[in-house]
C-alpha cells in the first residue's frame, strides 16, 4: 500500500490497486473475470474502469500491462524490485490474512 499512497500524492490523484478490487469498489470483479478471459479489448473498455485513476498498481493491474501499454502509450511505468523472501512475508502478514 506504501507504493499507491505515495503515487496517489505524486500523480494528484486515485491509483487503481488490488485494494481498489478487494475492498473499495468489488463490483469491479466481473470486469477482471472478464480481462483474464480475452473478452476487455480496446481502451473503451478499460476505460470504464479505469478513467477515474491517474495510475495503477500492483494486482490486478500488473497482470494486463502489456495491454495497458498499448493502449496508454505515454504512461509512464514503474519497476519496483523486491526481495522475494521480504515479499512474500509481507503478503503473508497482509492480504493472506483477509
Amino acid at each position: 500500500m506504501s507504493q499507491r499512497t505515495a503515487l496517489k500524492i505524486l500523480l494528484k490523484g486515485d491509483v487503481y490497486h488490488m485494494q481498489t478490487l478487494g475492498g473499495e469498489h468489488p463490483e469491479h470483479a466481473e470486469f477482471w473475470v472478464r480481462a483474464t478471459e480475452g473478452k476487455i479489448r480496446n481502451k473503451s473498455d478499460w476505460d470504464k474502469v479505469l478513467k477515474n485513476y491517474r495510475g495503477g498498481v500492483d494486482y490486478p493491474v500488473s497482470l494486463f500491462w502489456k495491454e495497458l501499454m498499448e493502449l496508454y502509450p505515454d504512461a509512464k511505468v514503474l519497476l519496483s524490485v523486491r526481495d522475494p523472501v521480504k515479499w512474500y512475508e509481507s503478503v503473508k502478514s497482509s492480504i493472506m490474512r483477509l
